[in-house]
């Protein structure tokens, strides 16, 4: 029998992460599983718990939302340990991307009884994360999403992407793919390992976990209206037949901020805003060992 230690993300929809863990915990718990939670006080202390956790032999539960999971697993990405996610945030696209049920009903018994699938990670900056990492307006529009207090989930992402519009000059963007060099003038650049990313946006549907590649979606210089028509056409993926959107893929991305001087871009990684361009993201082929679907 199973051995689990829960990371619980308190910030993560506020109690919602607590609560929604209790009925898991009891379906663990009645099967004969043992349970510990631990409730992170930053990502740095919800990262040195999940190394402890797994240099024990446990598996490693990330609770909460892209952010939490990212941490989480990108710490395990690479050393063996089993990891495991509870879907409690405001996007869990990671989890959407594997499959990953938030019914508890559903998903104790593939924690229980599952067997790890091994899936890709990003090392971005050399720090080791999950589903993408992206810079341009829609890093912006994560920022002011997380700001937002009064709306939720895909409202405060799309509220959140309006603002980032408003004030918007389009960025000149070098990207270096596996060593070929591209200059595109544009909103965004997505280097994708999970499809989707803001809140259940479709971003890149043809990416997938496993095949050792990163799809780099690219929305290029276009007129307002027309990045309005894009950002409803994230729900479905139809947005890469645009001829305004280039899809590129490769196993390394560089992207840079060529200019004007002076200028700088936040970039994003699984919801968390670590810095600002450059930034240079490599596959991990097979590094994380998920229970998933």
């Amino acid at each position: 029998m199973r051995a689990f230690t829960a990371i619980v993300n308190p910030a993560a929809g506020g109690s919602a992460s607590a609560a929604g863990l209790m009925p898991l915990g009891r379906l663990l718990r009645e099967a004969g599983a043992e349970l510990d939670v631990e409730y992170s006080r930053s990502m740095e202390h919800a990262a040195g718990v999940a190394r402890a956790a797994a240099e024990a032999g446990r598996v490693v539960l990330g609770v909460g939302g892209d952010g939490m999971v990212g941490c989480v697993g990108g710490v395990l990405a690479g050393t063996g340990a089993v990891f495991g996610i509870v879907p409690a945030g405001r996007g869990n696209d990671f989890a959407r991307q594997l499959g990953v049920p938030s019914d508890p009903a559903e998903l104790a018994p593939l924690l229980l009884e599952g067997e790890p699938r091994a899936v890709d990670a990003i090392e971005a900056n050399g720090t080791p994360v999950l589903g993408s990492v992206y810079a341009g307006i829609d890093a912006i529009a994560n920022d002011n999403a997380n700001r937002t207090r009064l709306l939720r989930g895909s409202a405060a992402y799309y509220v959140g992407a309006l603002r980032a519009v408003v004030s918007w000059r389009h960025a000149d963007y070098v990207i270096t793919v596996d060593g070929e060099r591209h200059r595109w003038e544009g909103y965004t650049v997505v280097a994708a390992n999970s499809g989707y990313y803001g809140f259940g946006k479709h971003i890149a549907p043809d990416a997938r976990v496993d095949d050792g590649l990163l799809d780099v979606i690219v929305i290029r210089k276009a007129p307002r209206t027309l990045f309005f028509a894009v950002m409803r056409e994230l729900a479905d993926g139809s947005h890469v037949r645009r001829p305004e959107v280039e899809v590129v893929r490769g196993r390394e991305v560089r992207i840079e901020l060529a200019g004007p001087p002076g200028r700088t871009l936040p970039y994003g990684a699984d919801g968390e805003l670590p810095g600002v361009l450059p930034v240079t993201a490599k596959i991990m082929p097979g590094a994380l060992r998920v229970l998933a679907p």
